[in-house]
C-alpha cells in the first residue's frame, strides 16, 4: 500500500510540479494584496483538485463511452507525459508558462488568476488529467483507489503551500536552484511515462 502511493504521489508531484508553478503564481500575483493572494491560491487549488477529482472518479467511464481501451490511453498518456518530461529537462515547459503569465498580467482587464491560469492549465493541465486516469485506472478496488485518491490529496496540499509561500520561496530559493529540480524532476517523470507506455504494449499485445 505504502509503495502505491508513494508512486502515485510522486507521479502527481512531478506532473504537477508545485516547485514550479510558484513562481509563476507568484508573478501573476505580484499585484495582490496578501489576503487577494491567498484567496486565489486556495480557490486555484480547490478549482483543480475538483477538476483532477472528477477524472479520476469518472475518466473510466467516459473512455468506456468513447470505446477507448484503458491500455490505449495508458500508451497515450505515456507518450504525452515523456513530451512534458522533454519539455522540462530543456526548460521549454517552463518559457511556456512564464509567456502565459506575461500574456495574462499584459491583459489590464484579468485580475483574478484563480480558474485561469492556475487552476487550468498550470495545476490541473493535460498532463495532470491524463496521469490521474492512468493511476486511477490501474487500481482494482477500493483501497487502491483510496491510495490514489490520498496522493492526489498530499500533492494538492503541497501545491497549496507552494502557492501560498510562493514570495518569500522566490527570494530565499533563487532560480538557479529551481532549474536544476525541474530539471531532474522532469528525467524521473520520463521514466515513469516509458513504463506507462511499456505497461500498455505488454497489456495490449500479452507480452
Amino acid at each position: 500500500m505504502l509503495d502505491q502511493f508513494l508512486s502515485a504521489f510522486i507521479t502527481l508531484f512531478v506532473v504537477i510540479d508545485p516547485p514550479g508553478c510558484a513562481p509563476i503564481y507568484a508573478g501573476l500575483a505580484s499585484g495582490a494584496t496578501p489576503a487577494q493572494a491567498r484567496s486565489m491560491a486556495v480557490r486555484a487549488c480547490l478549482i483543480a483538485g475538483a477538476i483532477l477529482l472528477v477524472f479520476a472518479l469518472f475518466g473510466e467511464d467516459l473512455l468506456h463511452a468513447l470505446h477507448i481501451e484503458l491500455d490505449s490511453f495508458r500508451i497515450a498518456g505515456g507518450l504525452m507525459l515523456f513530451l512534458i518530461a522533454l519539455d522540462m529537462v530543456f526548460e521549454k515547459r517552463t518559457r511556456r508558462r512564464e509567456q502565459r503569465a506575461e500574456q495574462i498580467r499584459a491583459t489590464p482587464e484579468v485580475e483574478d488568476v484563480a480558474v485561469f491560469p492556475m487552476a487550468m492549465p498550470m495545476i490541473a493541465g493535460p498532463g495532470a488529467i491524463a496521469s490521474v486516469m492512468l493511476l486511477e485506472g490501474g487500481q482494482r478496488g477500493l483501497p487502491g483507489s483510496l491510495v490514489v485518491l490520498a496522493a492526489l490529496a498530499a500533492v494538492m496540499v503541497l501545491t497549496l503551500l507552494a502557492l501560498l509561500a510562493a514570495r518569500p520561496l522566490m527570494k530565499l530559493v533563487g532560480g538557479q536552484v529551481e532549474a536544476v529540480v525541474t530539471r531532474l524532476l522532469g528525467v524521473l517523470l520520463g521514466a515513469l511515462a516509458a513504463q506507462y507506455v511499456v505497461d500498455g504494449l505488454r497489456s495490449s499485445f500479452g507480452i
